[in-house]
């Protein structure tokens, strides 16, 4: 790492405020983001302090955003990342002076630029000694508003929450859309550290991803009270997360608990009362949890994800609810992110592999840990799978979007979870357990708050794993994993004797077999995808009827069962299913689980886009504004010509 970071002398602590100490920023060319309009090599936020009100009726969030600042010498101005915020104001904090401030040109993913006089500098005693350092500080203010239809920010009625009774409101940051309701640097690599009041209607409650500092809030006038929080350990800026509605909370342990609508607390609380063991088995394997709490938040249905390792309070979807805590592993995932992603960070979103593959690895070792190798072995054997069917639907071997290490959003499918954390499964099964934890034990220690990419893991790991052993060097062929397409053959392939079983269930239907005569009772979420991934996606009619009245398939309410099920019958045109599938692309906003039902149809000619269609045009209000427009550029009609 001081190979990377030699030039930055500069960034050292602000002389601001008693915040953690300021991040490292990394500038070597493959740590250059392009996702942010941001130069912080010239100058740089290193706390955000809001104030904000959540107005409902207006659906914005309004106030002032207070940044402190890092700037070199000479620098002028600061360029911040903006993507639609109306601003009102932008003054020096400390004289109240405005300062001249310009929005760029958008562009259309990544927003604009917003650039912002610096405040003049005045003069210090250690410029008169000659002993400045280089570098300086000031803070700013921006009075600003989100626009209604910040791609960060959901809105949701009353009718659209499970108590049907208030509204609900909540954020997504990750990857580039904070910028749609916070004024700052917006990329991974420029970590700040945060604090906010949030003022919200007397009967609701806000959470955010830090120390809750006043957890029954303070009045703030007859109708409303406010929220405060902070984060003192810099963060990256997409992990700055907020959600107010009518939320009450369980606890689960000394570290732990749920907030929710009260409607889905008992089965929450069921569903999650493991995660105090995770916690342990994940500080055991990788060194402490360095966040203080583990707090979830069970979200409405129509959260784009599984999860979102917001720090302090992990963001969940209900589809986890299933009642037999077989997608627990979602919640080990996101636990695992308080180590990688959290604590080590992504420079870039090229490198996500940093954070999705060392999660994956690192979540697959606490439910091993928790539940035994049996129940790991199928996660990573479903893993596989999906990891060969990516490749092969990316282009095969050769295609450059089966790299981990690209583009940015190059990498196809999820292979960033499943070709990254493979990486790492083989490098454990190659020089063995005991001494890669060792090893991750310290890499996470040594670079703890801090960005990194992937020439900085490889470089890190033959400094202190290999160490130059040529043999070994020569077996793990790391820079073919991490900058090449396809699938190296150290690769490993964990198989599941349970996943097994099933495999033979599948066999016996695929030779004629009844559906009857497979006994599914007691099957985990694991095994019912495997069965009906595995199944022909060729299927007449009659076994589909036979399958969809033995196993309720179109009635299940777990939504992985249905999702894949759906799947299958869009691809044969299963027409009996529609009704399921109207019913349940309007109750689930989750992007893994209802984005390969609207890519089905639109592969089914017209049949299917007329369908995907009107399936969006019911739905659209219940999903995420990430979540609706992802939908409605595949369902386009220039989407559906090409």
């Amino acid at each position: 790492m001081r190979k990377l970071i030699s030039a930055l002398a500069l960034f050292l602590l602000a002389p601001l405020a008693a915040h953690a100490q300021t991040a490292p920023i990394l500038t070597s060319p493959e740590a250059k983001d392009v996702w942010t309009h941001a130069q912080p090599e010239v100058a740089r936020v290193t706390h955000v302090s809001l104030d904000l009100t959540a107005d409902f009726d207006a659906k914005e969030m309004r106030g002032t955003a207070t940044l402190d600042i890092l700037a070199a010498a000479d620098a002028k101005e600061i360029i911040l990342d903006d993507a639609g915020l109306r601003i009102e104001s932008i003054t020096a904090t400390e004289t109240g002076k405005p300062l001249a401030w310009h929005v760029g040109e958008a562009s259309e993913h990544r927003g604009a630029p917003l650039t912002i006089a610096l405040p003049e500098r005045a003069p210090t005693a250690a410029d008169d000694a000659g002993e400045s350092d280089g570098h300086w500080g000031s803070r700013i203010t921006i009075r600003y508003a989100s626009a209604p239809g910040a791609s960060s920010l959901q809105w949701l009625a009353p009718e659209q929450t499970a108590g049907k009774e208030h509204p609900y409101l909540f954020s997504q940051g990750q990857a580039i859309e904070n910028r749609s309701w916070i004024p700052t640097q917006d990329s991974p690599g420029i970590r700040q550290t945060w604090d906010a009041t949030i003022t919200v209607p007397a009967d609701l409650v806000a959470v955010m991803s830090g120390d809750r500092v006043t957890p029954e809030g303070v009045a703030a006038g007859a109708d409303s009270r406010s929220f405060h929080f902070e984060m003192r350990n810099p963060v990256p800026p997409y992990l700055i997360a907020l959600a107010v509605g009518n939320l009450t909370f369980g606890e689960l342990g000394p570290r732990s608990g749920v907030w929710t609508e009260p409607e889905m607390l008992d089965a929450a609380l069921y569903e999650f009362a493991d995660v105090e063991k995770m916690i342990d088995a994940a500080s055991e394997l990788y060194g402490p949890y360095r966040w203080g709490r583990y707090d979830m938040l069970l979200l409405p249905p129509s959260f784009p994800y599984g999860g979102m390792e917001n720090p302090t309070l992990t963001f969940l979807t209900p589809t986890l609810l299933t009642g037999d805590r077989s997608n627990t592993d979602v919640v080990a995932h996101e636990l695992a992110h308080s180590w990688s992603g959290n604590l080590v960070t992504n420079a870039t979103w090229s490198d996500s592999w940093l954070n999705e593959g060392f999660t994956t690895y690192f979540e697959n070792r606490i439910m091993e840990a928790l539940y035994g190798k049996e129940r790991a072995a199928m996660y990573s054997d479903l893993d596989w799978d999906g990891m060969i069917r990516d490749i092969e639907a990316a282009g095969g071997e050769d295609a450059p979007a089966t790299r981990l290490r690209g583009e940015p959003g190059e990498t196809f499918g999820q292979l960033d979870y499943f070709k990254g954390s493979n990486f790492l499964r083989m490098i454990e099964h190659t020089v063995g357990r005991e001494r890669f934890d060792a090893y991750l034990a310290g890499y996470f220690d040594r670079y703890a708050f801090q960005p990194q990419t992937t020439a900085g893991f490889l470089a890190d790991i033959r400094e202190h794993l290999i160490q130059d052993d040529e043999a070994l060097e020569e077996k793990l062929q790391l820079d073919r994993w991490a900058y090449q397409p396809g699938l190296p053959g150290n690769a490993i392939h964990i198989e599941s004797a349970t996943l097994a079983e099933v495999d033979a269930d599948l066999e016996a239907f695929k030779s004629g077999a009844a559906v009857s005569s497979i006994d599914t009772e007691g099957w985990s979420t694991q095994e019912w995808l495997r069965f009906l991934n595995g199944l022909p996606r060729e299927l007449p009619e009659a076994r589909l009827a036979e399958l969809d009245e033995t196993l309720a398939l179109s009635r299940s309410t777990n939504a992985y069962v249905r999702s894949a099920w759906l799947e299958l019958a869009i691809a044969n045109r299963y027409e009996p299913a529609l009704p399921a599938l109207y019913e349940f692309a309007g109750q689930v906003g989750r992007g893994l689980l209802i984005r390969p039902l609207y890519a089905g149809l639109m592969q089914q000619g017209d049949w299917g886009a007329q369908i995907a269609r009107d399936v969006f045009e019911k739905s659209k209000t219940t999903y995420h504004p990430t979540t609706a427009g992802q939908i409605e550029r595949m369902i386009s009609a220039d989407s559906a010509e090409e």
